[in-house]
């Protein structure tokens, strides 16, 4: 076995590599630029080296620096985690040249199943379904429009090298084509070097769902079962499950006896996955193999029980798969988040900075799971992806996942920068994602006009009165008794308090015991027990139907609550404080409707207009780009150009003015 480990990556996937090496006995060695020198898989690491400064093309994808790295260590072996030098053939074969084990597939079928045209070739080749669509590099925009109109709409532009969303565009029409074409270009230059672009046909109601495999040296492959992972934005995904509501056995063995099939004929080993579209009707489309671990891969962990980063090594080693098809067992269902720090009601950008505070919920390993690479303190950077966290839930069935992931969101308080946990806890809670009617367009069906989340009601609205009233009367003793000794009082019985929430107020009468209160709302009777403490942010209690957990920020003299993605901003007011508060003038927010401005921190790649332009409602104004993807800007209405606040190749902060109207 292995005696040293070479982590070529960072964050939360470093992490996760580490931890299995370590119980499996094998020292650690971890890599970081200037940007991840205090970072979690650093600290986790037996050894650390520096390779470079923050940029991912200066440090973590510069292939002779993590060669210095391995040399200066004695590393024996390198496990790539995902992105980065994951599925680049030219490293694999130079650590093979340097007599070092890479711990995934050989280069060969890497370079085989990394570029998309060819690897649609080899799967039609060993009897897979593909998707229709032009297998040959399109050279320009006028042939793209051709080959589209051909194909026939919708089609999806994709980038030959890409992965992670990026490079990719729908279209629709002719001038979406256009647009898609370049802007699919310029992502794939930016993101992977290559821009080589194909199209194929678009499938409508699309799911997206993938089987796991995993082969040794000795010519076995067997298949781990499938995960849906058809919740996405932007084509990238943010809720995994396994397995797939959606799939009857008989699909089920016929997507995983042409997985095994396809890993067979290039001569795969390692784990690997094997991506397909699913239409309505149960068809499905070879879409991609990716020949490395991948973020998902915690749900397969979960119901089947096998670490697949031991797996991996012991194969890289040289072992035999213990495993046949018939020995694979899948145990209850599991469901996987990823907690983005992204802003949801600004549609989704990334969001950077600081994580000031960060508490995660309980987890055991076995039904709650986070892989992070960060904690409380930790800087959410602009040169990489934004993900803080996997959290996943295992249950029982997919009700018993869904309620444990519900739960664990509704604990998990994360502050300093924007981030999703709010909405993921919206989607868990959403009528059509319990049913398992998915699509990958159901964030763009179901949230249409972007995340808000929804206002609490009727019962649920009495429980947030009920909670802020009761934080608030445990507040309102501590001030009074400030600068006494020993722990605050509990409070007396007070006149109602008027609880407002938007305008509607209500009458909240407390009374409080040691281990919770009994509450009236309107006259409306709630009990509750907790062993809340002031200054928690999670707010947890058991009512006459279960635990709910709160999550609470004191904004001035108001409370935000959050609950299974549902907000409000309540204030607690006396009846003298709700009448005076009554006669308060509003406060008007400016209006910048003259002003473009960016939406996020990121670059300035291009601006389209100039000083004095007419510019029509919809027309490109601008193109930032942020976490390498590339984000166009539109003109909400028309205008003429008054002055241009930015110029291409500048750095923008959020909210900063780049075009100005008149």
């Amino acid at each position: 076995m292995f005696k040293k480990i070479l982590i070529a990556n960072r964050g939360e996937i470093a992490c996760r590599v580490i931890r299995s090496a370590k119980d499996m006995g094998i020292a650690t060695v971890a890599v970081y630029s200037d940007a991840d020198a205090g970072a979690l898989h650093v600290r986790m690491a037996d050894e650390a080296v520096h390779i470079g400064p923050p940029p991912a093309a200066e440090s973590y994808l510069v292939s002779d620096k993590i060669l210095a790295a391995i040399r200066d260590t004695g590393a024996d072996a390198v496990h790539p985690g995902y992105g980065f030098l994951s599925e680049n053939a030219e490293f694999a074969r130079t650590l093979e040249a340097e007599g070092v084990a890479f711990i995934g597939p050989p280069p060969d079928a890497i370079a085989a199943m990394g570029d998309k045209i060819e690897s649609k070739k080899l799967a039609d080749a060993a009897g897979v379904s593909t998707v229709p669509g032009h297998m040959d590099t399109i050279a320009d925009v006028p042939e793209a429009v051709k080959i589209a109109g051909e194909i026939g709409y919708p089609v999806m532009i994709k980038a030959s090298a890409g992965g992670g969303g990026k490079g990719m565009r729908i279209a629709y029409s002719e001038d979406e084509v256009d647009e898609g074409f370049r802007s699919a270009q310029n992502e794939a230059r930016s993101s992977f070097g290559d821009d080589r672009i194909f199209i194929e046909k678009y499938v409508e109601e699309p799911r997206h769902i993938e089987i796991q495999v995993l082969a040794d040296a000795h010519g076995n492959v067997i298949h781990l079962g499938e995960r849906e992972c058809s919740i996405q934005r932007r084509h990238q995904k943010v809720v995994e499950e396994a397995p797939s509501p959606f799939l009857d056995e008989e699909t089920r063995a016929a997507m995983g006896a042409q997985s095994c099939a396809l890993a067979a004929a290039v001569g795969y080993r390692s784990a690997g996955t094997v991506e397909f579209i699913v239409d309505k009707d149960r068809n499905f489309y070879f879409l991609e193999m990716n020949t490395r671990l991948q973020v998902e891969h915690p749900v397969t962990e979960m119901i089947t029980g096998l670490d697949l980063v031991e797996q991996m090594i012991r194969v890289a080693d040289g072992e035999e798969l213990t495993l046949r098809q018939e020995d694979v067992t899948i145990t209850g269902w599991a469901v996987e988040t990823r907690v983005y720090a992204e802003d949801p009601s600004r549609n989704f950008l990334p969001a950077i900075g600081r994580l000031v505070r960060y508490r995660a919920p309980a987890q055991d390993g076995t039904n709650v799971r986070i892989d992070t690479g960060v904690g409380e303190g930790s800087e959410i950077s602009m040169f990489y992806d934004p993900m803080i966290a996997k959290l996943a839930t295992h249950g029982a069935d997919r009700a018993e996942a869904i309620t444990r992931m519900q739960d664990a969101l509704d604990g998990y308080f994360i502050r300093g920068t924007g981030n999703n946990t709010a909405f993921l806890a919206s989607i868990m809670a959403h009528p059509r994602f319990a049913e398992g009617r998915l699509t990958t367009n159901f964030i763009a069906e179901e949230y249409p006009d972007g995340y808000a989340p929804a206002a609490p009601e009727g019962a649920l609205r009495d429980r947030f009165s009920a909670v802020a009233a009761y934080i608030h009367g445990r507040y309102a003793v501590r001030a009074r008794q400030s600068g006494t000794s020993g722990s605050p009082a509990l409070p007396a019985n007070v006149t109602p308090w008027q609880v407002m929430m938007g305008d509607v107020a209500n009458g909240v009468d407390v009374t409080y015991r040691p281990d919770g209160a009994d509450v009236a709302v309107d006259g409306r009777k709630l009990s509750f027990s907790t062993d809340w403490t002031l200054g928690d942010p999670v707010f947890s209690a058991t009512f006459d139907d279960g635990v709910a957990t709160f999550q609470i920020d004191r904004t001035g003299v108001a409370y935000r609550l959050t609950h299974r993605g549902v907000e409000a901003i309540v204030r607690v007011l006396t009846p003298r404080g709700a009448e005076l508060d009554a006669r308060m003038p509003e406060k008007v927010p400016p209006d910048l409707s003259r002003f473009v401005l960016s939406p996020m921190p990121g670059l300035l790649v291009s601006v389209a207009v100039e000083e004095g332009t007419p510019v029509l409602a919809g027309e490109e104004i601008a193109v930032v780009e942020a976490m390498k993807m590339e984000n166009v800007l539109r003109a909400a209405s028309d205008g003429v150009v008054k002055t241009l606040h930015a110029a291409p190749g500048d750095s923008l902060a959020v909210d900063q003015a780049i075009v100005e109207f008149e």
